[in-house]
């Protein structure tokens, strides 16, 4: 089998997840609505925004954090969102977990 096999088997495996099954289900929920879908996506691009600030280190806008702090506590009050927001985290911790596997196996050659 080849590395590319083998790769082709994971993202397979990643699809048939209870981690990528459930996101994707919610998700679609969510979508669906699209007043929700457009609430959703504006709190994600402040978050974006507010994460490359961070991770810039420069000083936060503390508009853009206010408005994503009203943004969460409405989106929360949705069981549906604060099951988006669930899922979402468990998925995207599994795919974090399978890249620092593959990773941690090369990382003597990428140092």
């Amino acid at each position: 089998m080849t590395v590319y096999d083998t790769t082709h088997e994971l993202a397979r495996q990643i699809k048939n997840s209870r981690e990528y099954i459930e996101y994707k289900e919610v998700k679609d929920i969510i979508y669906a609505d699209p007043k929700l879908k457009e609430q959703v996506e504006e709190f994600d691009k402040i978050r974006y925004e507010v994460q490359l600030l961070t991770m810039q280190g420069e000083k936060q806008d503390e508009q853009k954090m206010a408005k994503l702090e009203e943004l969460y506590t409405i989106l929360l009050k949705n069981k549906d969102v604060k099951k988006f927001f669930d899922t979402q985290v468990r998925f995207n911790v599994m795919l974090a977990d399978v890249n620092k596997i593959i990773g941690e196996a090369v990382k003597d050659v990428l140092q």
